[in-house]
């Protein structure tokens, strides 16, 4: 029930989210005295069929660490009331990830243990017999997996009990990989943070842990002056366990002057650990800064400036008091270039803690033209210019920026149509420093220069687009542009291929455009200047087949004209017989079994059997012919029976007919 109870409750505690995890380090065990309750969200576990309730991060602790040389990792949680405690774990590969992919990405997972038995759990050389242990009577121990260099992982420890908060003790006692980050940390840049100089930032080369941070600052020293440290604070302490920064408070202000910054022991017995224990060294470790008091903060510099802008964003080298920015934006005008401007407001850019290091000045209207403009500071309605965080007053100045002009991508297009073509020209006039067109003509293909021509013969609507830059503007436009179809004509007409003897040629006219002449040749000698010209009777030919070709000629009244061609193979017999014998012996004369003459035969069925019974060849297409094989072995000499049946295509007649043929070799 508790585990129920528990499902959704968002966990805030540091380390109990994936984002929050403690830094670990295999030389030393991990202590967490106490589990507070929290979580139920559930949890991928690839391999195991039950998913959703009994995996899900109940009552979670998470921890990070980074493998610095390839190896098996073993681990061992020991809770403090091991009879009835029950702990699962999991192990995640989240190497260039964010850390809450591990609730979705089963791929991340790399090891885990979901027995349901209380008591110690953990990955083991020794004892462990897979990579994933499911919920159910399970080991409570899971094989020691491969861990890769340079990767970082995620280990989630989940209280599935939940019945005390008694906490567990974490080790990693037997890994062979190195997960011990072999770096020292050590002092970085240091700097006055402070208007006053009573503060000063130290960052650190490496995350140090948070604990090992002496409250008072005893950790450090500065040479040269009477002031001295009373108070240090880590950077990221407030809601995590390591720190890369340092922010020392000092009793009294500096004097103007070059320092130093050192590190040494301090109150709590160490200088600075990282997460392994290794320390900032003493004596070798130093940081120089200097201190200059406070001087007005010069105006800042406009920042990149894109098309049309109707804001001027102008960042300053300390922060501004964003109360001092008067919000009319009387503090500043803007004068030169090809049009007038007017500011119409004024605000700092995500004011924090009052100040921003970023103006927005707001125009009234974009500047559309190019040109170079000048942007003034000067005192507002309020009576002052702007004033930074140090309480300094900026003195009136000026800066210069650079608009450039928009653009329009606006084209002409001028078809030039011929017969069975036209020639498309598009213009596009430049001008406003355009330097860059991309068009995406009408057949698909693409260009990049000022003015393209390119020809259409399918006579359908052209899209086509231009898209123009000139570093800054950009612009597209799209025209849709018909074409003239009096230009269009093609010559096309359905034939016959083959003729038997007793048929006529029909022709079906396709030709389109606006024709007005037609002009037939049907190959023997027969014309005809109809648009459908009628059926045509060949002489039957001496020989086996007479190809002829008929031709198409149409014009129309601007002169364009088209031609088409197709051959008609006119035959001597049409009559459908099965030879009595074949001699398949590559000579080139009766080779191959199969049903003669089958031009007007639909649904044809041809079938050749042994004289055992045996089908040894069929096909529908009386085309495909026998060639004396069955799956490429020659079959010997001797009669076949064959089988024929369709349906005669003139008279819808269904024919059957039965024989043999004599196979000879």
């Amino acid at each position: 029930m508790l585990v129920l109870t528990l499902r959704g409750q968002q966990c805030t505690n540091i380390g109990q989210t994936p984002g929050s995890a403690f830094p670990v380090c295999g030389t030393k065990a991990f202590v967490q005295k106490s589990v507070p309750p929290c979580g139920g969200r559930d949890i991928p576990v690839p391999g195991c069929s039950r998913q959703g309730a009994d995996y899900r991060d109940l009552n979670p602790y998470w921890y990070k660490f980074t493998c610095y040389k390839a190896g098996q990792l073993q681990l061992t949680i020991h809770p403090k009331a091991s009879a009835t405690d029950d702990y699962d774990w999991q192990v995640f590969d989240i190497t260039g990830r964010n850390p809450e992919d591990v609730y979705t990405d089963p791929s991340l997972v790399v090891v885990g243990n979901w027995s349901q038995y209380p008591g110690e759990t953990g990955a083991s050389l020794r004892f462990g017999s897979a990579y994933m242990e499911c919920a159910g009577e399970h080991p409570q121990f899971s094989k020691a997996p491969e861990l890769e260099q340079g990767h970082t992982y995620l280990l989630l420890v989940s209280h599935y009990s939940g019945s005390t908060q008694s906490g567990y003790t974490l080790d990693f006692i037997g890994t062979t990989a190195d997960i011990n980050d072999p770096t020292t940390p050590a002092l970085g840049d240091a700097e006055i943070s402070s208007c006053d100089g009573t503060k000063i930032t130290v960052q650190l080369t490496k995350a140090v842990a948070c604990e090992s941070l002496a409250p008072d600052g005893s950790d450090f020293t500065i040479n040269g002056t009477l002031a001295k440290i009373k108070a240090a604070a880590g950077n990221n302490c407030g809601n995590g366990f390591d720190l890369t920064a340092v922010t020392l408070t000092l009793d009294r202000a500096l004097e103007e002057g070059s320092y130093t910054l050192s590190v040494k022991k301090g109150s709590d017995g160490n200088t600075l650990l990282d997460n392994c224990g290794n320390a900032v060294k003493t004596g070798e470790n130093t940081a120089p800064f200097s201190f200059r008091k406070a001087q007005p903060t010069p105006m800042g510099k406009p920042g990149p400036i894109g098309c049309a802008p109707q804001e001027l964003r102008l960042t300053f080298a300390k922060g501004i008091r964003c109360s001092s920015i008067a919000a009319n934006g009387s503090d500043f005008t803007v004068s030169g270039g090809a049009q007038p401007v007017t500011v119409s407001g004024a605000a700092g850019l995500d004011c924090k803690e009052g100040v921003s290091k970023t103006v927005v000045v707001k125009l009234s209207s974009p500047i559309v033209h190019a040109g170079t403009y000048t942007v003034t500071l000067k005192r507002g309605s309020d009576g002052n210019t702007v004033i930074d965080e140090c309480g300094e007053q900026t003195p009136e100045d000026s800066r210069s920026f650079t608009a450039a002009d928009t653009v329009s991508a606006v084209f002409t297009v001028t078809p030039e149509p011929d017969c069975n073509i036209t020639t498309i020209r598009l213009h596009h006039p430049g001008g406003n420093q355009v330097d860059s067109w991309n068009w995406t003509l009408g057949d698909g293909t693409r260009s990049t220069r000022q003015d393209v021509v390119y020809t259409d013969t399918t006579f359908d609507t052209q899209h086509i687009r231009l898209q123009v830059s000139n570093g800054v503007c950009s612009d597209v436009s799209d025209q849709y542009v018909p074409m003239n179809t009096d230009y269009l004509i093609r010559a096309a007409f359905e034939a016959p291929d083959i003729l038997c003897p007793e048929d006529k040629a029909a022709f079906k006219n396709n030709s389109i455009g606006n024709i007005n002449s037609w002009a037939w040749d049907f190959g023997d000698g027969a014309r005809s200047a109809l648009r459908s010209p009628e059926d045509q009777q060949y002489p039957v030919p001496v020989v086996k087949e007479q190809p002829y070709t008929v031709t198409l000629h149409v014009e129309n009244n601007l002169g364009c004209s088209a031609e088409a061609r197709q051959t008609i193979r006119v035959l001597n017999n049409c009559y459908i017989a099965v030879p009595s014998a074949f001699t398949p012996n590559g000579d080139g004369m009766n080779d191959y079994l199969y049903p003669l003459n089958a031009y007007k035969a639909d649904n044809l069925e041809f079938r050749v059997y042994n004289r055992y019974g045996e089908l040894v060849f069929e096909t529908k297409d009386w085309t495909r012919k026998w060639d004396g094989r069955v799956k490429g072995v020659p079959q010997g000499t001797g009669a076949y029976v064959w089988m024929l049946q369709f349906i005669n295509r003139d008279t819808g007649e269904k024919v059957f007919q039965k024989g043999s043929t004599l196979l000879i070799r």
